[in-house]
């Protein structure tokens, strides 16, 4: 899928249809940071989970097929497409995610430059 137009209607349809892990950290988290945090942000060839312009940084969620050799090697090359525009990626597990929210909440306000 490398039509923009295309990109962009998925786009809107993933943020209709967020994963559960995708719903909680943007209801219980995110969306509540005084700051501007788009969801399912195109980049390139690409759609972000979440994107903080202001500073560059894209926060994705990795489910299980992030961990195979197949989706490992798609990050790295996602990974290297940001990182050329400027744009640090933050990622999660679903796991992490699920079990350890809290923690996850702290590293993402950390990095983002001490948010609350």
């Amino acid at each position: 899928m490398t039509d923009k137009k295309e990109l962009t209607q998925y786009s809107q349809k993933l943020r209709k249809e967020m994963t559960k892990e995708e719903r909680h950290l943007w209801y219980d988290f995110l969306k509540g940071l005084d700051i501007s945090i788009r969801r399912q942000k195109v980049v390139g060839n690409y759609i972000l989970d979440f994107y903080y312009p202001k500073k560059k940084v894209a926060i994705e969620l990795d489910g299980s097929q992030h961990f195979e050799k197949e989706g490992r090697d798609k990050d790295i090359i996602r990974d290297n497409f940001l990182k050329e525009r400027g744009i640090t990626v933050l990622r999660y597990s679903n796991y992490d995610i699920n079990m350890n929210f809290e923690a996850v909440c702290e590293d993402i306000a950390r990095k983002l430059g001490g948010v609350e």
